[in-house]
């Protein structure tokens, strides 16, 4: 009986011990391997000490290789298992599973942990507080969060190490994880939601930081100290330090601190004076400064190859303004504000302006009405340069979250458990950083910009049979020669990695 409407037949292939649909996940293992990621958490995290049962590193590298190969649960990890091939690969390059008879009382023919011991894994990072709901209060579970910052150290220090940079762009934003928890809280935009604060490394490419938080609690709270926790793990080849944010980073408690010459703790006697430039609020004050000033010379900022404005396009003014909060006294920072304006096309009906609410700030301006936005900046650059740097953020940190939430396997979180689910997002985190070393390193310039789906359909699920043989183990793929030469380059690369400075 035909089994569908083509004419072929499906077969269950009874010799499939050295199958693998992940014939491409090996270099992922050297990397693993080259960056100390393992023994980093055996040494850092510390939940499953003893010398029973599984480590850390074992747990966590099955979640991270679970991010990677593209799960969202922690069911997935039996998929990770029914891989023969999958299993053998690991097994051979895990050194520590030769110990294992040791750890265990009985004998455990798993190579993966369960999704028993995964989920009871991760709750061991939660202390009961979920949040408090009316109330902006991150659980004190945080703090054992913060062992996953000196692994994040690690990944630095090792990457420096081998390719220094000397520049850090940081930007720091929140995002929304939506999440269908009974004990999870609603979150500004009106859904049950967790609300991750983060801090990208522009220049890397990579998560430098991020505290998972209860959705309740606003974007802008305590952002200093995440932010010093973050710079606190930055590499010693690092000189030079700029950050950008949105209108949530507008904190003069927070401005005040970057742009002081010197400070007290140590970030500051490190890297002194940082420049910065956040969204500013356009208040009412501050449109009157700008209808205030008649001598205010707007210039075009997106233009075409003649420099002249192109339709609709924005254009800046240098806004002579203090805020309020400023104002008191003569010791107060003195920042510059830069007001972008774009011409509305379309204008609302006589009489019906009040009727119509924009999501933006319009502003009437010689009889036309334009979208206003302002920024806040201590930088000497010229406004056209500013403008267009702190622009930069929208493109790269807010692609960082779509890939967290939507690549990997950041946005399903598994658990109505505040710390169980900040440990699932910050395993996601590690992989993400995982995967922009390996791009920086070993896939090549053309891959920097491509997204997981590209890489697992390329690199990581590359269909291969495991051939074992006196104690050595050869991974046999179908591909042509151009791929197969580029697999074998990726591994050097990363030997060079594990070995030291690059020299070319």
């Amino acid at each position: 009986m035909s089994q569908g409407m083509l004419p072929f037949q499906y077969e269950r292939d009874k010799n499939e011990k050295g199958l693998t649909a992940f014939g491409g996940i090996g270099v992922y293992l050297d990397l693993l391997k080259a960056t100390g990621v393992g023994r980093c958490m055996n040494k850092r995290i510390g939940m499953s000490q003893g010398l029973q049962g599984y480590q850390d590193s074992d747990i966590g590298e099955a979640l991270l290789l679970l991010n990677l190969v593209g799960g969202e649960c922690v069911e997935d990890i039996d998929r990770l298992e029914s891989d023969e091939g999958l299993k053998q690969i690991y097994r051979k390059g895990n050194r520590r599973m030769k110990s294992w008879a040791k750890r265990f009382r009985r004998e455990t023919k798993r190579t993966f942990p369960s999704q028993t011991v995964l989920f009871r894994y991760l709750e061991r990072f939660h202390d009961g507080d979920n949040g408090t709901k009316g109330e902006a209060s991150i659980p004190e579970s945080i703090k054992t969060q913060r062992a996953f910052l000196s692994i994040n150290e690690r990944m630095f220090t090792i990457l420096d190490r081998y390719q220094s940079e000397r520049r850090a762009t940081l930007d720091q934003d929140a995002t929304l994880v939506a999440a269908d928890k009974r004990d999870a809280l609603y979150g500004y935009k009106g859904y049950k939601a967790y609300q991750p604060l983060n801090v990208y490394w522009h220049e890397r490419g990579m998560m430098l930081h991020t505290e998972f938080r209860p959705g309740n609690v606003p974007a802008g709270h305590d952002l200093l100290r995440v932010l010093q926790e973050g710079m606190s793990i930055l590499p010693p080849g690092v000189r030079e330090v700029y950050y950008r944010a949105d209108g949530a980073g507008y904190r003069h408690e927070l401005l005040e601190y970057l742009d002081a010459e010197r400070g007290g703790d140590e970030i500051k006697k490190r890297f002194g004076r940082i420049g910065f430039c956040v969204s500013a609020p356009v208040t009412d004050s501050f449109k009157q400064a700008i209808l205030s000033d008649r001598e205010l010379v707007w210039f075009p900022l997106d233009v075409d190859e003649r420099g002249e404005l192109l339709p609709g396009g924005r254009e800046w003014a240098e806004v002579c303004y203090v805020p309020n909060e400023l104002c008191h006294s003569k010791h107060g920072r003195e920042y510059r504000y830069l007001a972008t304006r774009q011409l509305l096309q379309e204008r609302a009906l006589p009489g019906l302006e009040e009727c119509v609410k924009l999501p933006f700030p319009t502003l009437e301006m010689e009889r036309k009405q334009y979208k206003v936005f302002a920024n806040a900046t201590n930088l000497k650059w010229e406004g056209t340069k500013i403008i267009r740097w702190h622009d930069e953020r929208c493109g790269r940190s807010e692609e960082a979250h779509a890939i967290l939430k939507h690549d990997l396997a950041g946005g399903q979180l598994p658990s109505g458990k505040f710390g169980a689910n900040a440990a699932w997002w910050w395993f996601a985190v590690l992989a993400f950083n995982l995967q922009a070393i390996m791009k920086r390193v070993a896939l090549g310039e053309n891959w920097r910009h491509k997204r997981m789906k590209a890489t697992r359909f390329h690199l990581i699920h590359l269909p291969g049979r495991i051939i074992s043989h006196s104690n050595r183990m050869w991974v046999r793929l179908a591909v042509e020669e151009d791929k197969f030469s580029w697999l074998l380059g990726i591994r050097r690369k990363i030997l060079a990695l594990s070995r030291g400075p690059c020299l070319t």
